[in-house]
Formats: structure tokens, C-alpha cells, sequence
């Protein structure tokens, strides 16, 4: 499958994802106190913020897909200084803020699906960004994934060797 075609299958397996997350009826397996709304309501705002911020960062590099389109060059300033990957971070951040929100066993698992997702997502990105752009990997080498101010050591880069990982 070329790479455009699985781009749009990222793009709709995340739509799938996340319209199953919003419809989730609310539950009752913990309990919903105000502050925890509040933290999810929190959580909710925070990604959108960021997912805006970030998309404004990219600027004509903004893509529907994982496929970078050659419409300027790595990205690292903005929010890109602190994440690889600000956009999905936000997107993540919504997740779980609904997730959280839903009290669901459901919502929680359907959460840990959705991050597991991203994390393949980012990686088959990076391994195209890594062909796109000759300074990624050292980008990536210093900056984490999707959490700020984690040290960059435990975030393992993609290799350089053809755009493939060495997981």
C-alpha cells in the first residue's frame, strides 16, 4: 500500500477512535465529584488549545495526514521545541480528559487503545520525517515524543538507516 493510502487509514482509524470515544454514554464505575470533572473538563480545554497552538506552528506543513507534504522544513521552534509531536499530544490530552469524563471502564480502555495507536502513528511518521528531513533524527535524539520535559534519553529515535526503526 503506498504511503498515502495508509496515511488516510491513520487518519481514519483516529476518527473512528475518537467519535466511539465522544458517544460513549457516561457511567458510574468511579465516582464523578466536581474536581474530577473539572480536571477532565481541564484536560479537554488544555488539548484543544494545544492542538490549535501547534497547527499554527506548521503553518502550510499542516497535513490531514502522517505524510509530510514538503511545504516548509522541520519544524522545532513553538511548540515543537518542547514535543515532536504537539498536535498529537493535544489530541491525547482531549482523549483523556473525555475518557476521565465518561466514567467508564470503557472510556478508560478505549483511551489506552487510542495512546497505544498514536504511538504507532508517531512512528511511522517519524520514519518519514527521517527521509524528509536530514536533521530529524538529531531533533529527535533531544526532544520527546509527546510528553514535555521528559528526558530525552528515554525516548528512543527512530533510526536514520533507510527510515526504518530499530525496534
Amino acid at each position: 500500500m503506498d504511503r498515502a493510502r495508509v496515511g488516510w487509514l491513520f487518519v481514519a482509524v483516529q476518527v473512528v477512535l475518537l467519535v466511539t470515544l465522544v458517544l460513549l454514554p457516561r457511567g458510574d464505575a468511579w465516582p464523578m465529584p466536581g474536581w474530577l470533572l473539572g480536571i477532565a473538563g481541564g484536560l479537554t480545554v488544555l488539548g484543544l488549545v494545544v492542538v490549535v497552538v501547534a497547527s499554527l506552528n506548521l503553518g502550510r506543513a499542516l497535513t490531514p495526514t502522517p505524510v509530510p507534504n514538503g511545504q516548509g522544513g522541520l519544524r522545532t521552534g513553538g511548540l515543537y521545541r518542547f514535543v515532536r509531536h504537539p498536535i498529537y499530544t493535544g489530541v491525547l490530552s482531549i482523549v483523556l480528559g473525555i475518557a476521565l469524563g465518561t466514567g467508564r471502564w470503557s472510556g478508560a480502555v478505549l483511551a489506552a487503545v487510542t495512546v497505544v495507536f498514536f504511538v504507532l502513528k508517531a512512528r511511522w511518521e517519524e520514519a518519514r520525517l527521517v527521509e524528509a528531513f536530514p536533521g530529524y533524527v538529531a531533533y529527535a535524539a533531544s526532544t520527546p515524543r509527546f510528553v514535555p520535559f521528559v528526558p530525552a534519553r528515554l525516548v528512543r529515535p527512530p533510526s536514520d538507516s533507510a527510515g526504518k526503526r530499530d525496534d
